[in-house]
C-alpha cells in the first residue's frame, strides 16, 4: 500500500475542510438546542441565529433571498423534492408531463421514474456527443400539460455545463418550470438566480469540502410546490425535520472557503492532466473539450477495463472512479457514456479524475504517469485487442 493516498475522487465526495469542522464544533457541544421561534428559550434563539445566519449566506452565492432556500440532507432529497413536490403541486391542475435530460444524476432520474409509474408521461432529451441538450429539441417537446423541465448544470461523470441561462429562457417562454441540479458546480461555476430564469436549483455541501448529509433546494418565491414529507413544520413548512444546524453553519461556511482563485488552480490541474491522458494511444476525451466543470477530468482508453486500471491504480496508492459496469450495482455501464453516443468498450473503458482542494500540483503529473504504465501493461495482457 502507499504512503500517501492520491485521492482524486473528489465529485463522490471531498475531504472535510478543518475549518469547516472548527465552524460546526460549537454547535455539537454549546449552542446544541432545536432551533426556536422568537419566544423560545434563548439556547434555542442561538441556534436559530445559527441557522438564519447559515440560509442567508447560502442564498446569497446564488442570488437569492434567505427564504427561498430550504435546507434538506443531501441533494437526493432536494431533487426529489423538487420533482415530486411540482408534480404534486400541478399534476391535477396543469397536467402530467416531465422533461429531463438522458444524462441526469440518478436522483432526477430515478425520481422521473418514479412519477412515470403513478402516471406521468416523461420525455427524456437526447445529447449531442459532448452532452449537452439540443435547445431546440427541448422547445419542442414542450407542450401545454408539461409541467416541469430538469436539466442538470453539469453532469457528474464527464463534466459537461449545460446552457443552463438558455434552457431557462426557453421555460419562461413557454410558462414551463425550470429544475436544474447544480450538486456538482456550485458554487465553481456561478449561477446567480437573478440572472439565470431558474425556478429551483439543487445544491449539497460535501462535494466541496463540506459535511455530508446537508444540502439545499433553491424555491423561486411564489414556485407551486407540495411538502412531500410530513412530519413537522420546519423550513417554511416544505421540510420537515428537526434541522441540522451543525450541517447548515458547516455548509456555509463551505461555500465561503471556495475561491475563484481556487477554482482557477483546479481547472489548471484538470487542464495539464487532460493534455498528459491524452497522449496515450487509443484515449479519449468525454465530454465537452472546454465547456466542462473546472475540477473534472473523464478519459476512455480503448482495449482495457475502466475497473482494471481502477484497482492497478488503487494498488500504486490512487484513487479514481469509472463508468464500468462491474462498479455499479446495476451491473450496466454509464448511461452517461451510452448517452453521448459511446459504445459499451468505451464505457467500459472510462475513467474520471476529479481534484479537489488537498490535492498537490505534482498530483498531475504522477498519477498520468502511472496511468500511462497501468494502460500499457493492461493492453499486454488484454483480451478485448491489441494497438
Amino acid at each position: 500500500m502507499a504512503e500517501r493516498i492520491v485521492y482524486l475522487d473528489n465529485a463522490a465526495t471531498t475531504r472535510l475542510d478543518e475549518r469547516v469542522l472548527e465552524a460546526m464544533r460549537p454547535y455539537f457541544f454549546d449552542v446544541y438546542a432545536v432551533a426556536t421561534s422568537q419566544f423560545g428559550y434563548s439556547p434555542g434563539l442561538d441556534a436559530r441565529d445559527a441557522l438564519d445566519d447559515a440560509r442567508t449566506r447560502i442564498a446569497a452565492a446564488l442570488g437569492a433571498a434567505p427564504e427561498e432556500f430550504v435546507f434538506t440532507s443531501g441533494s437526493t432529497e432536494s431533487s426529489n423534492m423538487a420533482l415530486k413536490g411540482v408534480a404534486m403541486a400541478l399534476g391535477e391542475k396543469k397536467g402530467k408531463h416531465i422533461i429531463v435530460s438522458k444524462i441526469e444524476d440518478f436522483p432526477v432520474l430515478n425520481s422521473a421514474r418514479a412519477l412515470e409509474k403513478q402516471g406521468f408521461r416523461v420525455t427524456y432529451l437526447d445529447v449531442d456527443e459532448h452532452g449537452r441538450v439540443d435547445l431546440e429539441q427541448l422547445r419542442d417537446a414542450i407542450t401545454p400539460e408539461t409541467i416541469l423541465v430538469s436539466v442538470q448544470a453539469a453532469n457528474q461523470e464527464i463534466g459537461t455545463l449545460q446552457d443552463v441561462a438558455a434552457i431557462g429562457q426557453i421555460c419562461r417562454e413557454k410558462g414551463v418550470l425550470f429544475h436544474t441540479d447544480a450538486t456538482h458546480s456550485f458554487p465553481r461555476v456561478p449561477l446567480d438566480v437573478r440572472e439565470v430564469p431558474v425556478d429551483l436549483v439543487t445544491v449539497t455541501a460535501h462535494l466541496i469540502h463540506g459535511p455530508k448529509g446537508v444540502g439545499g433546494l433553491y424555491v423561486r418565491s411564489h414556485t407551486p410546490l407540495v411538502k412531500w414529507m410530513d412530519g413537522g413544520f420546519q423550513e417554511f413548512n416544505l421540510r420537515a425535520g428537526t434541522e441540522n444546524i451543525p450541517g447548515a453553519v458547516g455548509f456555509a461556511k463551505a461555500v465561503e472557503l471556495v475561491t475563484p482563485e481556487e477554482t482557477a488552480r483546479l481547472q489548471e490541474m484538470r487542464d495539464r492532466l487532460i493534455e498528459r491522458l491524452l497522449q496515450i494511444p487509443h484515449s479519449r476525451l468525454n465530454g465537452h473539450p472546454t465547456l466542462r466543470l473546472p475540477h473534472n477530468a473523464n478519459v476512455s482508453f480503448r482495449f482495457v477495463e475502466g475497473e482494471s486500471i481502477l484497482l492497478h491504480l488503487d494498488m500504486r496508492g490512487f484513487a479514481v472512479s469509472t463508468g464500468s459496469a462491474c462498479f455499479s450495482r446495476s451491473l450496466e455501464a454509464s448511461h452517461v457514456i451510452l448517452g453521448i453516443g459511446g459504445d459499451h468498450e468505451r464505457a467500459h473503458g472510462s475513467v474520471r479524475f476529479t481534484f479537489g482542494r488537498f490535492n498537490r500540483d505534482e498530483d498531475v503529473d504522477t498519477v498520468a504517469q502511472a496511468v500511462a504504465e497501468v494502460v500499457a501493461r493492461l493492453r499486454e495482457i488484454s483480451p478485448l485487442g491489441k494497438e
